[in-house]
């Protein structure tokens, strides 16, 4: 057999190879070194399908060969479907033939410990520097289902018959790529790739959803992931997405928030272990799903590809509890409904019955029934408005006297001519039905279309921000929690303003520096042991004169001392009067890196935990947007006869803190900033805990 001196797979090769090597190759369709050919010699494969099984002349009507050497070709791709021993000396022999890609279907490697781990990545390595690319192990293949290359196992395709279509699943679990595509399919929709890559182990997910974005017939492609190997690659691919008009929607499996309550950051107890996932992807304008439902939900709407605008909604059914539900559901999910303009209201007025109200969500009242012409004289009415950009149509009764096929033929055209996103919601299947036939996506659940409407225009709204320069990183001699006084100035030096403080050892110079300051201090016990120092009755607040300031002293250093730091310093601190108390936090992603959160502060912070997160680096307009997203912004704009807040001064710092966290990204673990007083011009930082890695 001629070697082949490849060294890597191109896209075409890999996902549609001309030739598959079947290793354990079976002539029972049922068993895994079965399927894989039953598939392909059933669904059309037109590439050269090799048995290999020395115990057998032919497989499934094809010739079976003996070994892989006995082959006159070097196959372009192989399936592992042996065990144990076998399949890593199968794996060996493969890259020193020059195969471009296995499949490893073959179980027992990092799946079953340490030694599988070792063993695991022994044939990576291997593989590797033989130029072969490995699917796996402990995979359950790819399905190429434009060409008939189906290097898969699921039973699934048996049952469920595929058809090519513009989407691809890409899924570290072989159950949850094929539940997606079975509900895909029962909606009619086809898929061109599946791929189940198992242990992940040298061709990750996010590799593979970059080959499937190359074909430029993909337009949705589906993600579940446990874990994110390769950021980088994943934001590429995103990137080659949103410039083929492809959309990325991904599910995390394996999310926990154990271990968070113990952690002595307060924002890394708030953002928890999937704060970062959710930032990176925002970034990237990546869909986040939380179940395989949501995964699926909004597909329709992807592949019909009509514009969202800037995503306000009508909502409009002949059922006023229909609109009411739609309304409740959309606020939920952060869906806007549409303020119709002035001239929209008063030509409903004139379309709809005396006894209903031309507003959002608009009540059509049983007078559909028996008006045929007031359904397409409101739709194109409020197709006219400039603020209603989406519509869902509720339907949730329908019989004799409803022209189920007329509606939605008005629908269709209306979508058609005005380019807008419409969804139709009903639970009989006839009424869908009709509805589907004329292109309109459906529902059974007002729920699901609103989550549908809100995920696709937040998808096709999404506006990736130039990228912000990446300061270098600094050399750092701090390890484990700083206290109070040297996390203070670590900020200031970063460039986060903070309060004017001084550091003591004795309460006669406490004394002394609360009267130099001539105003009412905070005077603070202060020890890199004790982070959260109201705990302990370690904070005394709005001292007027120096005996106070004294007194609090000795109880405080009493309190360090009884908490077994006997050599505690003191913090005097000018008072900083505050409309309202904020805070900025660090945690640092060990595989997506620093992460900032900024939020509402005070002691009852986590409990509130009103808080966005952004990936450093990023802008300052970036962090006014994020700041925008909090339940307390309004305070911001100044409420009840409160002046306006520096909200600008509040994104400075966080994008000051952020470029500080990346400079110290190899030794720093977390920052808390708490409280972050905003003024009215300008922050303060007031108190601030810095953990660092301990030395190794």
């Amino acid at each position: 057999m001629a070697h082949n001196n490849k060294t890597s797979p191109a896209a075409s090769t890999l996902l549609n190879p001309s030739s598959v090597a079947v290793i354990g190759a079976s002539d029972d369709p049922n068993k895994v070194g079965g399927r894989p050919i039953h598939y392909m010699l059933k669904f059309g494969y037109q590439g050269r399908i090799l048995p290999i099984n020395p115990k057998r002349d032919t497989v499934q009507g094809l010739a079976c060969y003996s070994s892989l050497s006995a082959l006159e070709v070097v196959p372009e791709a192989a399936i592992i479907a042996v065990s144990g021993a076998s399949a890593v000396e199968a794996i060996k022999e493969c890259a020193r033939a020059g195969v471009a890609t296995a499949v490893v279907m073959a179980s027992g490697f990092a799946e079953t410990g340490e030694s599988g781990r070792q063993l695991q990545q022994e044939v990576v390595d291997y593989a590797r520097l033989h130029g072969m690319r490995l699917i796996g192990p402990n995979a359950q293949g790819f399905a190429n289902f434009a060409t008939g290359a189906v290097l898969n196992f699921s039973t699934m395709f048996m049952e469920v018959l595929p058809q090519d279509g513009p989407i691809a699943i890409v899924s570290q679990s072989g159950a949850a790529s094929v539940m997606p595509y079975a509900m895909l399919r029962e909606q009619g929709y086809g898929v061109r790739y599946l791929v189940a890559t198992g242990n992940d182990a040298d061709l990750g997910v996010s590799e593979l959803v970059r080959h499937c974005i190359e074909d430029p017939q993909i337009r949705l492609i589906l993600v579940y992931v446990e874990s994110v190997s390769n950021p980088q690659m994943l934001a590429e691919a995103a990137h080659l997405a949103r410039q083929n008009g492809s959309h990325l929607v991904l599910v995390k499996g394996g999310v926990s928030h154990k271990g968070a309550a113990a952690a002595a950051s307060h924002t890394g107890a708030m953002i928890g272990q999937d704060g970062a996932l959710d930032a990176f992807l925002a970034r990237h304008g990546i869909c986040r799903a939380h179940d395989v439902h949501q995964l699926v939900n909004a597909a329709s709407l992807y592949l019909n590809g009509y514009a969202p605008g800037a995503g306000r909604t009508v909502i409009m059914s002949h059922s006023g509890a229909v609109g009411v539900l739609c309304a409740d559901a959309a606020e939920r999910v952060g869906l806007p409904l549409s303020e119709l303009a002035e001239q929209t209201r008063e030509r409903l007025k004139s379309l709809i019955p005396d006894f209903a109200t031309a507003a959002n969500p608009l009540d059509l009242t049983a007078a559909l029934l028996g008006n045929g012409e007031m359904f397409p004289r409101v739709l194109e009415a409020l197709g006219e408005d400039p603020q209603a950009d989406m519509f869902l149509i509720g339907m949730p009764v329908a019989g004799p006297g409803y022209d189920g096929p007329g509606l939605a033929q008005t629908t269709a055209g209306f979508m058609r001519r005005t380019g807008k996103t419409v969804v139709m919601t009903a639970p009989q299947a006839e009424v869908r039905a009709q509805f589907q036939k004329e292109g309109v996506p459906v529902f059974r659940h007002e729920s699901d279309a609103v989550a549908a409407l809100q995920q696709y225009a937040s998808s096709c709204q999404w506006r990736g921000e130039p990228q912000t320069p990446q300061p270098a990183a600094a050399p750092c001699t701090y390890t484990g929690l700083l206290d109070e006084a040297d996390s203070l100035t670590l900020l200031a030096s970063a460039g986060v303003p903070v309060v004017e403080h001084a550091v003591c050892h004795d309460p006669e110079a406490a004394a002394q520096i609360a009267a130099e300051f001539g105003a009412r201090v905070v005077l603070k016990g202060c020890a890199a042991q004790i982070p959260h120092k109201s705990e302990h009755a370690l904070v005394h607040l709005n001292l007027a004169d120096p005996q106070a300031v004294a007194d609090a002293a000795r109880l405080c250093l009493g309190t360090l001392d009884r908490l077994g730091v006997p050599h505690g310093r003191l913090i005097v601190a000018r008072s900083v009067k505050g409309l309202h108390e904020f805070m900025l936090g660090v945690v640092v992603d060990p595989l997506f890196g620093p992460l900032v959160a900024i939020g509402e502060g005070g002691t009852l912070v986590e409990v509130r935990n009103d808080t966005v997160s952004l990936l450093a680096p990023f802008s300052v307009a970036e962090a006014l947007t994020a700041i925008g997203k909090l339940r307390i912004a309004p305070v911001l704009k100044g409420v009840r006869g409160q002046p306006p807040l520096d909200a600008l001064a509040l994104a400075n710092a966080a994008v000051a803190l952020g470029n500080f966290a990346l400079q110290q990204r190899d030794h720093l673990l977390s920052i808390d900033i708490n409280p972050v007083m905003v003024l009215a011009d300008g922050v303060v930082a007031v108190d601030a805990v810095i953990e660092y890695r301990e030395a190794s």
